[in-house]
């Protein structure tokens, strides 16, 4: 018929037409520098860093480091003070982490967490560890990261306190001794309880409990170094009461520093066991490093 369109057979299946179409842009190899294992180290601990100061994060990350590096810096600024109204010492340098233990411990419980449990609950460390970190360099990032934290937190109030004592010249000259003392001791401070927070705060992915463990490691400790210690003493028992002193982390550290550097510590006259306290260190020290690998261990659940 004329005008009719030829609709072709009668019962003919129309075949569909593909839609997408697959380009070939081939494949591009990377040609730039390869960085390695090294490079990859220090961006993760610099990342790390980074974040524990909240530094790259929402105001509120940024919160609860400043305000305990304020507190911790308090003290130092009124011993400034006064030094220069009054020319006598407010609180030795040797003293100072003795005296300030909560608060770096509040600092320690707080960010330990931060920097291993979101790894864990998001279940990233597969991506880490692909390649070229190892798990011995993600263990070690975290904690150099953690360490140097720390070591700002203890170092900055006490060269603040030597350079007031330097500024408003002090009768007999500086501290120097104790300066650099408690400067030395501040680096074991700082990777013995960096060690201790993470090896703690890896077991759980969960940043709340993180913090309870490691805020619970410091207050049992404590608690039982000065229980043991009063009833020791009220038994006349006070060489087995000063070891008793050792289980508190800050104070075996303060023992460490007292044999080293020859320096009175104002807890007790003296500390027992010499060189005892720096070996009872070490291996806590291991101790817990050696957690945080057995935690990351290949085929470990993460």
């Amino acid at each position: 018929m004329s005008g009719t369109a030829d609709a072709g057979p009668v019962g003919a299946v129309e075949t569909p037409q593909p839609t997408g179409v697959i380009h070939d842009i081939g494949y591009r190899r990377y040609e730039g520098r390869r960085l390695g294992r090294g490079h990859a180290f220090a961006t993760l601990a610099a990342h790390s860093l980074r974040g524990v100061w909240g530094l790259r994060r929402p105001a509120r990350a940024k919160i609860m480091p400043f305000l305990i590096a304020g507190t911790m810096l308090l003290p130092a600024a009124v011993s400034v003070g006064v030094m220069a109204l009054f020319k006598q010492r407010a609180i030795a340098y040797t003293d100072y982490m003795v005296i300030m233990q909560v608060v770096p411990a509040i600092f320690l419980a707080s960010q330990s967490p931060y920097l291993v449990a979101p790894d864990l609950r998001f279940r990233v460390l597969p991506l880490y560890l692909s390649r070229p970190i190892l798990v011995a360099d993600y263990v070690f990032a975290k904690l150099t990261a953690l360490a140097v934290a720390m070591y700002t937190l203890i170092a900055v109030p006490l060269t603040v306190m030597f350079i007031g004592e330097l500024l408003v010249d002090m009768p007999g000259g500086a501290d120097v001794k104790g300066y650099t003392a408690a400067m030395a001791t501040g680096v074991l401070h700082a990777v013995f309880l960096s060690a201790v927070g993470l090896a703690l705060a890896s077991f759980t992915p969960r940043r709340g409990l993180g913090v309870a463990a490691v805020s619970a490691f410091y207050l049992l400790t404590s608690a039982v170094s000065l229980v043991l210690f009063g009833v020791l003493s009220s038994l006349s028992r006070d060489d087995a009461a000063v070891w008793a002193l050792l289980i508190n982390p800050f104070l075996l550290v303060d023992a460490v520093q007292s044999w080293l550097f020859d320096v009175r510590s104002s807890t007790v006259d003296a500390y027992p066991g010499g060189p005892v306290p720096l070996v009872l260190l070490v291996a806590a020290t291991a101790l817990a490093i050696g957690g945080l690998f057995l935690r990351y261990r290949p085929g470990g659940s993460r």
